[in-house]
């Protein structure tokens, strides 16, 4: 089938109903600032008290769970008929770019700050033992079990559609072919707009920091006022850019978009890496995927009985939370373009490609801003606390050789960084909101469109109303702990399709 004739209608009940409710929670943050802000801090302090220990065995389960299934008897499983569509580059780059958002780069240079000031497992903070387990702990909250949440729940959804060959490409439609709860149901609608909310809420977040850090540093380098007028020009052309690759379908826009993102992070971390300090940042990386590893199993179950587990609610486990609430969207997005691909194929390149992918960039980006640090160039703590993260990078970049050329190249990267994890998710979006999808079609051009539109106007809002954004994050993260459930229903529903498809498989 032609994937450019889809007839699929969109389902309008669930887009005004998501609608609705995003645009309704925006009004009420604007306006009951305070009141919000407050009740989200309780929430979250809640959620990720009393449910811990579930959500950090749930991410230890996922790491196990993965590994094991690549290499058994299933493993070798196709999921569709045919060659694979894409090469084995541009796919591994267009679901990476699905799984991290722009802030990515943000985070890159800053991550390490934030562990050397508030330490894990009991160590004391702003001491060489925090520096050294800094970069270790961004590389353990951003590699192995991120993309294990991510591909748990992604190869449910790849066996679905290419193997049983269900229709639709939903997370209700997915839960209904393994409970029988129908998709156009309570609990079907429910589970959809559940995922809408969480999609709407998790691209505003990224959007606009990348806006706020964007305008910050094109400030400095031109001296344009930081306003709200800067920041909708950036959102506004992020998302003409954005809408142009959606409109034109995923060969010609996503593909190229990702390509072009992927290699231009990796040639930028490979310019820091030679006119930087090269023989510490390739040193210390070594050294911190070391540690990471012999103390996996220590950080992945660290509930801190004897301590507050203030560092395990407020970082690996909101990570866990944050991670889960993108696993549905990338979830559908790997389906689409993984048709070809054998299950163990899917799992180790989402856990070993993109884990892969995270020491590289986090090594060089993190451990050349901790090398200033070190010799007192840029002390990031101290700026990240009084000025600002944006601050502090721009500082760093402008230490390199070419600074201010540098620092246009970031921008340029973020902004296409930024349109490329943009049309991943209005992908899943767009699928979510389109009826009875089969293998070999798309949601149409228009309806891809439409909710391009959609996406770019709630962070708009956002800027405008000044909402409160730790609201929005707070709202998000809680709605991953249903998601967690749905996503151990689909894996069970996997087990029971693979022993009922190939019980006989040798």
């Amino acid at each position: 089938m032609d994937r450019n004739k889809s007839t699929v209608k969109m389902d309008k009940v669930l887009a005004v109903a998501s609608l609705s409710v995003v645009f309704l929670s925006v009004l009420a943050l604007s306006i009951f600032s305070e009141q919000s802000i407050a009740f989200a801090e309780k929430l979250m302090y809640w959620c990720t008290s009393l449910f811990s220990g579930p959500v950090l065995l749930f991410a230890f389960f996922a790491c196990i769970f993965v590994v094991g299934l690549a290499f058994s008897k299933y493993g070798h499983i196709k999921l569709g008929e045919g060659k694979p569509e894409y090469g084995t580059a541009s796919w591994i780059f267009m679901f990476i770019l699905a799984g991290l958002g722009s802030s990515t780069l943000y985070w890159g240079f800053l991550d390490w700050a934030y562990y050397y000031q508030t330490p894990g497992l009991n160590i004391s903070s702003n001491t060489p033992e925090a520096l050294k387990y800094s970069v270790p702990y961004t590389m353990f909250h951003w590699t192995f079990s991120a993309w294990a949440i991510y591909a748990l729940a992604s190869i449910t959804a790849c066996y679905s559609f290419h193997v049983r060959k269900n229709k639709g490409l939903s997370l209700a439609s997915i839960v209904e072919s393994i409970t029988g709860f129908k998709a156009t149901g309570i609990v079907g609608r429910g589970i959809d707009l559940l995922f809408l909310l969480c999609m709407f809420g998790a691209l505003t977040i990224s959007l606009v920091l990348t806006a706020v850090t964007f305008t910050n540093i094109l400030s400095s380098l031109t001296g344009i006022p930081n306003t709200f007028v800067t920041n909708a020009i950036i959102v506004v052309f992020v998302s003409i850019l954005f809408a142009l690759s959606s409109y034109v379908g995923m060969d010609s826009g996503m593909k190229r978009l990702s390509s072009m993102v992927c290699i231009g992070v990796l040639g930028y971390a490979v310019y820091i890496f030679i006119v930087g300090p090269t023989q510490f940042i390739l040193n210390n990386t070594i050294t911190s995927i070391g540690v990471m590893f012999s103390n996996f199993v220590s950080m992945s179950l660290f509930t801190d009985p004897l301590g507050d587990g203030k560092f395990t609610r407020e970082w690996t486990v909101f990570y866990w939370l944050w991670w889960t609430s993108y696993a549905p969207g990338v979830a559908l997005f790997v389906t689409r373009v993984s048709k070809g691909r054998t299950i163990k194929e899917v799992l180790l390149a989402m856990v070993l490609g993109g884990s892969a992918g995270m020491w590289f960039f986090f090594g060089v980006f993190e451990n050349y801003s901790i090398f200033h640090f070190i010799n007192g160039t840029v002390n990031v703590p101290e700026i990240l606390s009084t000025q600002g993260g944006e601050v502090a990078i721009a500082q760093l970049l402008n230490l390199l050789p070419g600074g201010t050329i540098m620092m246009w190249i970031f921008l340029v990267i973020m902004v296409i960084f930024l349109a490329a994890h943009m049309d991943a998710v209005g992908y899943a979006v767009s699928a979510t909101c389109s009826r009875g999808l089969v293998e070999g079609q798309d949601p149409s051009p228009r309806i891809r469109l439409f909710w391009c539109v959609m996406l770019t106007l709630v962070p708009l809002a956002m800027i405008f109303s000044k909402a409160p954004l730790d609201t929005m994050k707070a709202a998000t993260v809680v709605t991953a702990l249903p998601f967690i459930v749905i996503i151990l229903i689909q894996t069970y529903g996997l087990m029971k399709w693979l022993s009922e498809d190939y019980a006989k498989l040798p």
